[in-house]
């Protein structure tokens, strides 16, 4: 570093009040409404239903793994001050960023199709109206909202939606039964033996750790007028949003779903998310049934929301544009891809399986998001690199999600090759693995090139 460059003072948090910060967080909130949606609910449900209070430990680690990529995801943004396709582009190549691109936007859509399916039945169930006139009408919506209003109006409903669901959930605690000994039995690590156990774990974490919730944070901060000035506020923000808020939303579900749901007289591998709720009714009450029903379709709505301007950010970073409202480009990219999400309500099968699906096959894209992250953060392309314990953290990160997701292929693709989809899953975890691999030899090789110099 020359002499004369500004050192951005990063290493404690900013100075501010409590106040000030609560009142002005936001961008790691959509990330947050994001990862507490039907997909997470999907999977902690699943593995409460299915393994008791088992896979406690796996929910709780969800939380602080998810923390650690928000964590690093926000580093990146505000010491680049750029969006995370642009600082790519720049550093590494356009190859690599078209590769991120292309790796975001398959996840993202494939997670926005089901999390519509899941919206408009959710909606159907509480109305009593056809799922599909929901689902078309639910993207008329966010279209509009979108192009209309942009980052403010998704801000605003994400803050609400998941401050209300967690509260919902968390007081749904209240009306169930609760096993303290099961619960202190869950906190020790362990893997229901048979696929079915590594897949709902995949699924937990896919939720907390995904290549969505990693990219779009960079434009979120970008589109709040956040710079590395606002390091502490930012620090403050993703550690309320994701570690506390998703914290307790995980928690809250999976200890109702290990405590009333894993029981003989309920059929876990059935289960959808209106199901879930219906039948805690006979089972705890109406309240409870009522309170997580509602719950989960305000998680729902958080998450549809969130997830439908992922790939206009990144689409339109690629191409130049300003990734706001104030370019008609933008604008109308959003109202697409809002308006194409409509079509997931048309989606057959049932939601919560999918919903495993589609988590698990977003875990095989994001190692390499993690390694593109942990690659710049180490670079000459922020002005401070990352400490020892932020660069364990990434490692820890990447060792858990490329476990997962090795898991997931060999035990859910591998055997289903004559199929399509599984097929195509293989190719392109294939792919992703051989350019992951790359990277990290492209980053090695540098380092001793360095080395050797100095």
């Amino acid at each position: 570093m020359c002499p004369n460059e500004t050192r951005f003072d990063v290493s404690s948090v900013t100075e501010g009040s409590w106040r000030t910060y609560l009142s002005k967080m936001g961008p790691s909130w959509i990330a947050g409404a994001i990862a507490a949606g039907p997909a997470t609910m999907a999977s902690v449900i699943t593995a409460g239903a299915t393994f008791g209070y088992t896979l406690l430990w796996v929910v709780i680690l969800s939380a602080i793994l998810g923390a650690t990529a928000q964590y690093l995801a926000m580093r990146l943004g505000l010491l680049t001050e750029s969006g995370i396709v642009s600082v790519v582009e720049q550093h590494l190549g356009e190859g690599w960023a078209w590769v991120l691109v292309i790796d975001t936007v398959l996840a993202a859509g494939l997670a926005q199709l089901v999390i519509m399916k899941g919206v408009a039945d959710i909606s159907a169930t509480v109305t009593g109206s056809d799922a599909r006139i929901w689902g078309v009408t639910w993207a008329i919506i966010l279209a509009l909202g979108l192009a209309g209003h942009g980052y403010r109006f998704i801000e605003l409903l994400a803050k609400f939606l998941v401050i209300a669901v967690v509260i919902a959930f968390f007081a749904s605690l209240f009306f169930v039964p609760i096993d303290a000994s099961g619960v202190a039995a869950g906190l020790i690590p362990q893997i229901p033996a048979g696929v079915d156990g590594a897949l709902v774990a995949a699924g937990i974490l896919g939720g907390a750790v995904h290549i969505t919730l990693i990219t779009m944070h960079s434009y979120t901060m970008h589109s709040k007028g956040w710079t590395s000035r606002e390091y502490g506020l930012a620090t403050f923000d993703v550690g309320t949003s994701m570690l506390i808020a998703f914290g307790i939303y995980s928690f809250a579900i999976f200890i109702v779903a290990a405590g009333v749901l894993h029981s003989p007289t309920v059929a876990a591998a059935e289960l959808s998310a209106v199901a879930a709720a219906q039948a805690l009714g006979p089972l705890v009450g109406t309240n409870a049934k009522w309170l997580f029903l509602l719950g989960l379709w305000g998680a729902a709505v958080s998450t549809l929301g969130g997830n439908t301007i992922v790939p206009p950010y990144l689409i339109a970073d690629k191409l130049g544009w300003r990734t706001e409202v104030s370019d008609i480009r933008y604008r109308v990219l959003l109202a697409v891809v809002a308006l194409l999400s409509g079509l997931g309500a048309f989606v057959g099968g049932s939601f919560f399986p999918l919903l495993v699906l589609v988590l698990a096959f977003g875990l095989i894209g994001t190692p390499f998001a993690i390694v593109v992250v942990l690659y710049l953060l180490n670079s000459e392309a922020v002005p401070e690199s990352n400490s020892t314990l932020a660069n364990l953290g990434g490692i820890i990160l990447l060792a858990v999600t490329t476990i997962l997701a090795a898991n997931f292929v060999r035990t859910r693709v591998l055997g289903n090759l004559s199929e399509p989809v599984p097929l195509f899953v293989a190719v392109f975890a294939a792919v992703l693995g051989i350019i992951t691999v790359a990277l990290i030899g492209k980053f090695v090789r540098e380092a001793l090139a360095s080395s050797v110099i100095q």
